[in-house]
């Protein structure tokens, strides 16, 4: 029962904090240190596949199109996959000639649309974004500079925590999303992000293959731009704000979708996950899907072994910890407020439980080519 505990204990500790601090220690020997120009300004496609997003496309448009960027270098390409709401009478209503509107007839997905997308793109560069994310004017100059140095291949920005302090899972997540920005800065620095952000990330249209529909573009692209050997960096001064789900369930499902597809992509792309990335995808991800198994060895073998004083402190330790995320889920369910000493141990909890759900999900054969975004991450921001 010692050994299974101690297992469980460098386990979730490798995964959260051995990982970064070996990517911290790799990038004193082999950091990466690319070219930058500040006035490489090269023509840029921003596409945008959107599903019933009559409430934000609008803002998203103009936004976009007033970017700090040359006007006859900009265009804009949104695909409405089969929408059923007013999403495509907005669009249409939009008279400026760097936007393309595509109608899909029948909904085939985000990864389907963005491919019709980008047959019709003609910049050097595609820009991927989400239709209810705000991102500042000054972001794309900061990420395209990176782009004059043949060896960069991908550019990834990343969301900003700016979590609700009224509501529990926001504010678990807007930590989660801090670290994750810790994490992705320190693999920049190798030349080697491993995911990028999928509402703020841009390639090289050369690089561009049509992404499998059951996959997330924004982990397929970066994988196989990576293996094929060229950098994918992080901007740290590209930031991008998008409203979190306040529900539970969906962030929960969307969680859940996420992990089943870095499984997926991680099996049908193993045999380009050799060396750094290899490691990176193992110690990053898939560890980090399984961390239900450790947590369920530390709780089972410190139980049985109470009698120590040392394990029943464990056991005491653990057992307020699950305790709390139970009252964090019963606050957040019904929308109420929550210190962070709740909210935070649900939010964990809530990742990791949902994450294992994924995993089982791609074993058993489930797919996510279509999926519902969560509705109440819609419609509710008013930043410029």
């Amino acid at each position: 029962m010692t050994a299974l505990f101690w297992t469980g204990v460098l386990w979730i500790g490798y995964v959260y904090a051995g990982y970064p601090l070996i990517l911290w220690l790799l990038a004193i020997v082999r950091r990466v240190r690319p070219l930058i120009k500040d006035d490489f300004l090269p023509s840029v496609s921003v596409l945008i596949s959107a599903r019933n997003e009559e409430m934000d496309i609008a803002w998203k448009v103009a936004e976009t199109l007033s970017w700090d960027y040359p006007s006859d270098r900009l265009e804009l390409l949104v695909a409405s996959d089969a929408s059923d709401d007013r999403t495509d009478e907005i669009l249409q209503s939009i008279k400026d000639p760097r936007l393309k509107f595509v109608r899909m007839e029948r909904r085939g997905g985000k990864g389907v649309a963005l491919n019709r997308l980008a047959q019709l793109a003609r910049g050097e560069l595609l820009f991927f974004t989400d239709a209810n994310a705000h991102i500042s004017a000054h972001c794309l100059k900061r990420m395209v500079r990176h782009f004059a140095d043949e060896r960069v291949g991908c550019v990834t920005g990343m969301t900003s925590a700016q979590p609700n302090p009224d509501q529990a899972i926001e504010k678990g997540g807007g930590l989660y999303l801090g670290y994750e920005a810790t994490i992705s800065h320190l693999e920049g620095q190798l030349g080697s992000v491993l995911v990028c952000d999928g509402a703020i990330f841009c390639i090289r249209r050369s690089l561009f293959q049509p992404v499998l529909p059951e996959l997330a573009n924004d982990l397929e692209l970066p994988l196989l731009i990576g293996g094929a050997g060229f950098w994918v960096l992080d901007e740290p001064a590209a930031r991008v704000s998008e409203q979190d789900t306040s529900s539970p369930q969906e962030e929960f499902a969307r969680r859940r979708r996420i992990c089943g597809q870095g499984l997926l992509a991680m099996w049908k792309f193993r045999r380009m996950l050799r060396g750094l990335r290899g490691w990176q995808f193992v110690s990053h991800k898939f560890l980090r899907w399984l961390t239900v198994i450790p947590a369920v060895l530390m709780l089972i073998s410190s139980a049985a072994l109470v009698g120590r004083p040392f394990f029943a402190l464990i056991l005491t330790a653990q057992l307020i910890f699950y305790a709390s995320a139970v009252a964090g889920w019963a606050l957040a369910g019904t929308g109420r407020k929550a210190s962070q000493a709740l909210s935070v141990p649900f939010f964990v909890m809530l990742g990791s439980v949902a994450a294992f759900v994924g995993v089982l999900d791609t074993c058993l054969g489930r797919r996510f080519a279509v999926w519902e975004v969560p509705t109440l991450s819609r419609g509710r921001q008013e930043r410029t």
